[in-house]
């Protein structure tokens, strides 16, 4: 491998780079060297691996990979990066997040200028009910949202984004069984959106905004995790129905690029099925004949 050549000087650490700086330096703050199969190595100032233990186990020079963490404008492979992930034992998503920081993905489909809900969508999701779904765009700003995920999942007229909403909204908050257990892979799957389109300020501005507003959420967005799910569970409480439990599924709308269809369906065995009829018959939110 050729020897790298670091700019001049650093600079700012800002945008893709600087997320590329902190993931490296969080996913080795997390392991030990007993998980790696290494000595302790004596009494360590920080959490975690060295510098110079992630370097020998990727098996590149320890200058090369501290620039590469201190978000230096340097270049990398393939290769690397696949050495690199090994030795810090990502996970499918991670690795395909640390691709994407480093700029070595194809870049995807952008996501076009705003377009109106096609009537054939608004009538899917009328059809889907009395099962709730919705669709969303690549910022989780909400695009359109059937009766039953209203009444459901406490969605309200001034509830725009997905993200913002699950983080500020008390009542959404109090409707969700797992909050907390969930809180954790929702920042990642939106990290993990996020460096999918590097040039788009929008997630950032997002974030920072929670940052203010949500130690939760700060929280949680320090640990730099992502998660690449697209399916999970969704349990209510709800004041009137009780109990209900929805299996998840997103779905892209491959003529919309950036758009998702979220769709979820009652857990069999668990009686969501006939709670949810009775309350949407209440409401009047049956399915359309």
């Amino acid at each position: 491998m050729a020897s790298p050549t670091p700019a001049p000087t650093p600079g700012p650490a800002l945008g893709r780079r600087g997320e590329l700086r902190d993931f490296l330096r969080t996913r080795r703050a997390r392991l030990t060297p007993a998980d790696v199969g290494m000595p302790a190595g004596g009494r360590r100032r920080t959490p975690g691996l060295r510098r110079e233990e992630v370097a020998v186990l990727a098996g590149v020079g320890v200058s090369w990979y501290t620039w590469l963490e201190q978000g230096r404008d340097i270049t990398v492979s393939g290769d690397v990066l696949d050495a690199i992930g090994r030795a810090l034992r990502l996970d499918a998503a991670e690795r395909e997040h640390l691709y994407l920081l480093a700029g070595l993905n194809p870049p995807r489909a952008e996501a076009g200028p705003a377009v109106p809900v096609a009537p054939e969508h608004r009538r899917l999701l009328d059809a889907w009910s009395p099962r709730p779904a919705y669709i969303r765009e690549r910022h989780w700003n909400l695009i359109a949202v059937n009766d039953a995920a209203r009444e459901v999942f406490g969605y309200g007229d001034t509830d725009h984004n997905c993200l913002v909403t699950f983080f500020t909204s008390v009542r959404y908050r109090a409707l969700h069984i797992h909050w907390e257990a969930v809180a954790s892979d929702v920042v990642g799957r939106f990290r993990a959106d996020a460096a999918r389109y590097p040039g788009d300020p929008e997630f950032a501005r997002i974030a920072e905004d929670l940052l203010t507003v949500s130690p939760e959420f700060a929280e949680l967005w320090g640990r730099h995790e992502v998660s690449a799910r697209t399916q999970a569970v969704k349990a209510v409480r709800h004041p009137d129905a009780g109990e209900m439990i929805f299996d998840s599924t997103v779905l892209l709308l491959a003529d919309l690029p950036g758009r998702e269809l979220v769709l979820f369906n009652p857990r069999p065995e668990t009686g969501t099925w006939e709670r949810l009829e009775r309350l949407t018959a209440r409401r009047g939110l049956a399915a359309a004949g």
